[in-house]
């Protein structure tokens, strides 16, 4: 027996009973088929709506195979070597995560959250294999073992590789929104500007007189009327006399 499965095993028994010759058991091993369900393709009980698939166009067989099988009933028959290997696909859903490590993965949760919160919530569950309930309880602090968590790195966990962590944050980062210019007063401003402010600064200091001149013209004006004062009192005295 053959130990791969043709593309369409019954579809493949229908056509080569229907243009070849050869035996029920030949065509049985090849499509991993019951004799008997070979033997009522062939009298029209069975795969009566299955159309014939050609396992020479699909390149699972060869006609010189199938020539050395019709004039041999002991060959059996097997796969031809594939040129071109299909893509395995990748399984949706969460990492798969080993028992041991399952206890593990709420610590590499919070040193996710704690570290690159940039990450969402799908790149962690891709990266440590948990769910999102879980992610929302570590982040809200309900967790049922809230107080005994530890952030502990996946990577040194063996929860993930680096390289996978190292994709998934660049991708955040690339994706994350830009950032808001900063404030006003964050940056120096340009030397044009800081010494047009001093230079306005100098023409009104030097515009306006400083408090003490101020007050020294004050009292220098009010001697002055005083001593007009004095003058004129001792202009009058005399005429008084008299």
């Amino acid at each position: 027996m053959t130990s791969a499965t043709p593309l369409m095993p019954k579809a493949t028994a229908v056509w080569l009973v229907e243009n070849t010759a050869l035996s029920f058991d030949q065509i049985a091993d090849f499509c991993r088929l019951h004799p008997l369900e070979v033997q009522a393709i062939a009298d029209g009980e069975a795969a009566q709506s299955i159309k014939g698939l050609d396992p020479i166009l699909t390149g699972q067989l060869s006609r010189e195979a199938i020539q050395r099988a019709e004039a041999d009933p002991a060959v059996r028959l097997g796969l031809a070597a594939q040129k071109v290997r299909a893509p395995v696909a990748k399984r949706k859903g969460p990492r798969y995560t080993p028992v041991s490590r399952r206890q593990d993965r709420p610590n590499a949760v919070l040193w996710l959250l704690r570290n690159h919160p940039e990450l969402k919530d799908a790149a962690v569950m891709r990266l440590v294999g948990t769910t999102k309930p879980t992610i929302e309880s570590i982040r809200s602090r309900t967790h049922w073992n809230a107080n005994n968590l530890q952030p502990m790195d996946p990577v040194t966990l063996g929860l993930c590789s680096q390289i996978d962590l190292d994709f998934e944050v660049d991708k955040a980062n690339k994706n994350a929104p830009p950032q808001d210019a900063q404030p006003e007063g964050a940056t120096l401003l340009p030397a044009s500007e800081t010494t047009a402010r001093a230079a306005l600064a100098d023409t009104s200091a030097s515009d306006e007189p400083p408090a003490a001149d101020a007050e020294r013209d004050a009292n220098r004006e009010a001697d002055a009327v005083f001593a007009k004062l004095k003058s004129m009192t001792r202009a009058e005295s005399p005429d008084d006399e008299d």
